[in-house]
């Protein structure tokens, strides 16, 4: 718990406009307590570093780059190069990351006859949007597939990053159209990221409930439906769960509760590699397109 702790403070940093902001949340939860609640949601829900820091950096030639209007925001979708008919691998980025991100493993499922096609969350990237979440991130994920199984797409497998891989793992559980999952690095606990939240900040617990209950009834489900015990009874696909032992992000625990709340479900521990290598690593490539055949 304690490097959790660290890795989200770390996020956040202990730059000016940050402590400017733990100040304010500090002074409005004496004064106006619902505003603290507001300006605290908002600052949950917006992802670091800004997304315009990645809109300008080349993409690969080859790929083909759409943006989808979804909810109040956007998506972007990457599709890679493939032969006519070729079953599609979709993939997702976690919070605050981007497709780029997924680019070496999106080419080693290439090598293997698969289609990648890499998604960009609303607020993310090259995606409209100001603020986003775990709810939205699903219902993202949901969208994509529905719409590419539309087009007449083979969804072979989906693999996701992170919250990425909290989402997949819930849209799975309502019955999503693809047959695998790779989960990497996945998130146990929504909830308890809200209290490092809270912690990082200097929130009440009155007022980090208060957050969580604005969330839950706007979005229209609660936190607790996310968790592994939740989802993991109602996913009924081969799943594989990636997790370094060392991850400062999320714990290893969390993987393992994924593991064990899945029927059937591998986990894949690695060493050394954190919570952002692990999409990187060529022994982790290949023991992911082993277990897609």
């Amino acid at each position: 718990m304690t490097s959790a702790r660290s890795a989200t403070a770390a996020y956040f940093g202990n730059s000016a406009p940050v402590r400017l902001a733990r100040l304010g949340l500090g002074i409005s939860q004496q004064l106006w307590p619902g505003l603290a609640v507001r300006a605290a949601q908002r600052l949950f829900g917006t992802p670091l570093p800004p997304r315009w820091l990645r809109r300008r950096r080349p993409w690969p030639t080859g790929w083909q780059v759409e943006r989808w209007p979804f909810e109040h925001a956007a998506l972007t979708l990457y599709r890679g190069p493939a032969v006519a008919g070729a079953p599609v691998a979709l993939l997702v980025h976690g919070w605050g990351g981007h497709a780029g991100q997924l680019l070496p493993l999106a080419q080693a499922l290439a090598q293997q006859g698969l289609q990648a096609v890499l998604m960009e969350m609303p607020a993310h990237g090259r995606s409209a949007g100001a603020v986003s979440n775990l709810p939205q991130f699903a219902r993202a994920v949901e969208y994509t597939v529905a719409r590419l199984s539309s087009e007449g797409r083979c969804l072979h497998a989906a693999l996701a990053h992170s919250l990425g891989a909290n989402a997949l793992a819930h849209a799975s559980s309502r019955g999503l159209a693809v047959p695998r999952l790779v989960l990497l690095a996945p998130p146990a606990s929504p909830q308890a990221y809200t209290r490092m939240f809270a912690r990082t900040f200097g929130l009440s617990e009155s007022t980090r409930a208060a957050m969580q209950g604005r969330i839950e009834a706007q979005e229209g489900i609660l936190m607790a439906q996310f968790e592994p015990q939740s989802v993991g009874p109602r996913i009924a696909v081969p799943v594989l769960v990636v997790h370094d032992r060392g991850d400062r992000t999320n714990r290893f625990a969390d993987g393992e509760a994924f593991r064990d709340a899945i029927a059937g479900a591998r986990l894949l521990a690695t060493e050394g590699l954190g919570h952002g290598r692990i999409l990187g690593d060529a022994q982790v490539h290949a023991e992911i397109v082993r277990f897609l055949g």
